[in-house]
């Protein structure tokens, strides 16, 4: 993906990670149009990027994202634009599905207030590294509106259904620490130490198994809409997928030679 400097977001890959950072902490991370598109072309870059087998999703200079930037909201408002909600299946969507859906593991290193549409954006990531002095606050609720960017979706499958349900009627900052205790986060870390954790939380994911990760994720998505016996017959498709791959084959044999397998992500 290529890089301008004045980019709403910045893309880069070092050693197997792939970073994306919003990058307007004067506006909170919050997004205007130009912002979501550049967003959404980063994720879906991310997921078509040989070179990345993890992703670190953040934001910069201790903010991580406030969601849909209000000042051009209210402005669409005011001019009756036509196309004021399709930023939903245009950009919105898009980006949690293909978070949720990429073929390999994603790490939202939250080092701010998640809220609205960026709180949903980490919801939809598959780990998320949350600093101390960070949160998450649904918002939508608080100024009239539903839910959007998958968060109807993941929110239950992460917290359960009635504690969903509260936060998103009920909106409020949860911190760190009760996020941590809810499920919601997998980690908290010292706000100093996030960037340095999140990268080599990244990298021990981009040094194991790629293929692997993205059938679990797969199989996962699948059993959320489908039986038992359905499931399982997908997970003998995944097992057969994976079963195939050179990750598998090295390490089957390094477990027989006792030595630490190596994968390549094929």
């Amino acid at each position: 993906m290529p890089q301008v400097s004045d980019s709403p977001v910045s893309y880069d890959v070092v050693d197997g990670v792939a970073t994306i950072a919003l990058t307007r902490p004067d506006a909170m991370n919050s997004m205007t149009t130009a912002a979501k598109v550049a967003l959404r072309d980063a994720v879906h870059a991310a997921a078509a990027d040989n070179a990345a087998r993890a992703v670190v999703l953040t934001g910069s200079n201790g903010v991580f994202c406030v969601g849909q930037d209000l000042r051009e909201h209210v402005a669409s408002l005011e001019s009756g634009q036509a196309q004021l909600w399709s930023t939903i299946p245009e950009h919105f969507a898009p980006i949690a599905t293909a978070l949720a859906s990429m073929p390999k593991p994603v790490v939202a290193a939250v080092n701010g207030v998640a809220a609205g549409a960026g709180a949903s954006i980490a919801f939809a990531c598959d780990f998320r590294l949350v600093a101390e002095s960070a949160g998450f606050n649904t918002a939508f609720a608080g100024i009239g509106l539903s839910c959007d960017t998958g968060a109807s979706y993941t929110l239950p499958r992460l917290v359960g259904h009635a504690r969903a349900v509260e936060l998103l009627m009920l909106p409020r900052t949860l911190k760190a620490p009760e996020a941590l205790q809810i499920g919601l986060a997998t980690q908290v870390v010292p706000d100093a130490e996030l960037t340095d954790t999140a990268t080599a939380f990244a990298a021990h994911l981009a040094a194991g198994p790629t293929l692997a990760y993205a059938a679990i994720k797969r199989s996962i998505a699948f059993a959320a809409s489908h039986d038992l016996s359905e499931t399982m017959v997908y997970e003998a498709q995944m097992m057969a997928l994976t079963g195939a791959t050179q990750d598998h084959a090295g390490a089957v044999t390094a477990f027989f030679a006792k030595e630490r397998p190596v994968f390549n992500g094929r």
